[in-house]
């Protein structure tokens, strides 16, 4: 069946003040840093916008109860994990969920523990909270990403109350398995922490072979103990929408989260909460056909990667973000140097591990195409200045960084 959605539509999205590609503004940049993709909504949740402007009155907002049970039926179909309305608290963001969850855990000087690298608000939350951070290194096993729970145990200190939590993980892109899930929550029981699980790509696996598991399915026992976060804005790219949840079952523990919120977090928006209900009742087609898109967005990725000089990265299980080992290429930044050649990464320094990249994928593979190919030139470039080769090649690979296609 051919594809209903164009995906390799131009969206120009220049003079929209996009946080993504206003950092550029005036610059032959292509921006691939934020996690924000350059598709179009689903037709469905625009039109549900249009309709509820033509209403015309924006007041104050209830969760829609169509909504509620719309999240309810889709963590069902897609993760086998059934809640309860009552467990849902509605908040404007998920980067909002992590710094009230460190706020409505443990008190002042307690310790929170996280996996690294990891999305900078896991690192930058304890700190605002006036908690202690702890964090434990991932590390590369094989092919693939994974906890070094030993680390973890040795970081956990007499006054650690809190475990964030980031699965599918951004930026590696693991989704971690129930084995491993099952490790983590054995060592949360065995030091009495509360579990944060941010889950806000659950949406997007990509790999065939491997499921995402909320942690809170896994027992009641672990439930009582998890604050799950997790929102539509990634996976149908509404994040400007400000819409996301948490699933709290316990209710001693959802008490404190919305106690942490009084006075400080403001009511999700009507057009977020109408734009969320449309895509998880009617973005199922979409969201598909995306994840097939993006598979070969990630393929073609991990190709070009392969094939250039001092970078690795290994497979993306979900997400739309590739995690890329620079520190082979022998550049002091490594951000800088691709920013200069004409593609914006994110810098890995602030996922806690320096001489790393970040590229967001979610885009025309026209664009990606070009962004690679300016890469690959530049470290050509780069590599034959190393090697000390002839001022000529210099010439002609600059000329190929600076070739290409203008969104």
């Amino acid at each position: 069946m051919s594809p209903s959605f164009d995906f390799d539509r131009l969206v120009d999205r220049h003079g929209t003040a996009s946080l993504k590609w206003d950092r550029y503004q005036g610059r032959d940049i292509i921006p691939l840093w934020v996690a924000d993709m350059d598709f179009a909504s689903p037709p469905a949740v625009i039109k549900a916008l249009q309709a509820r402007v033509e209403h015309g009155i924006f007041g104050y907002t209830l969760p829609p109860a169509a909504l509620e049970e719309a999240v309810q039926t889709i963590l069902k179909e897609d993760h086998g994990w059934e809640i309860k309305r009552e467990w849902l608290t509605w908040i404007p963001g998920l980067v909002c969920g992590l710094n009230v969850t460190s706020r409505a855990v443990g008190g002042p000087g307690d310790g929170v523990l996280t996996f690294t690298p990891v999305y900078p608000p896991f690192l930058t939350a304890p700190a605002l909270a006036g908690r202690t951070l702890a964090t434990a290194p991932l590390r590369l096993g094989g092919n693939r990403w994974e906890m070094d729970l030993a680390a973890a145990e040795r970081a956990i200190g007499p006054t650690t109350r809190l475990l964030l939590l980031c699965n599918p993980q951004n930026p590696t892109g693991r989704v971690w398995s129930e084995v491993e899930l099952l490790e983590v929550a054995a060592l949360a029981c065995r030091h009495d922490l509360i579990i944060c699980s941010d889950e806000i790509h659950s949406g997007l696996v990509l790999d065939k072979n491997v499921r995402h598991i909320p942690m809170a399915a896994l027992s009641p026992a672990i439930a009582s103990r998890t604050i799950t976060l997790n929102a539509p804005s990634k996976t149908y790219n509404i994040p400007g929408l400000g819409c996301s949840f948490a699933v709290i079952p316990d209710s001693g523990l959802r008490r404190q989260f919305r106690e942490a919120m009084n006075g400080i977090v403001p009511h999700v928006n009507l057009l977020g909460f109408t734009a969320a209900q449309a895509a998880y009742q009617e973005g199922g087609q979409w969201r598909s056909e995306l994840i097939d898109y993006l598979r070969g967005n990630a393929a073609m990725v991990q190709q070009a990667i392969d094939g250039m000089p001092g970078l690795h990265s290994v497979q993306v299980e979900a997400t739309y973000l590739a995690w890329i080992d620079a520190r082979q290429t022998g550049l002091e930044n490594p951000a800088q140097f691709f920013e200069q050649a004409g593609v914006g990464l994110s810098d890995g320094g602030p996922f806690g591990m320096p001489g790393f990249l970040r590229l967001n994928f979610g885009c025309r593979r026209e664009l990606l195409a070009c962004a690679l190919k300016r890469m690959h030139a530049a470290l050509a470039d780069h590599a034959g200045r190393q090697a000390e080769s002839t001022s000529g090649m210099h010439e002609g690979d600059k000329g190929k960084i600076k070739k290409g296609i203008q969104p």
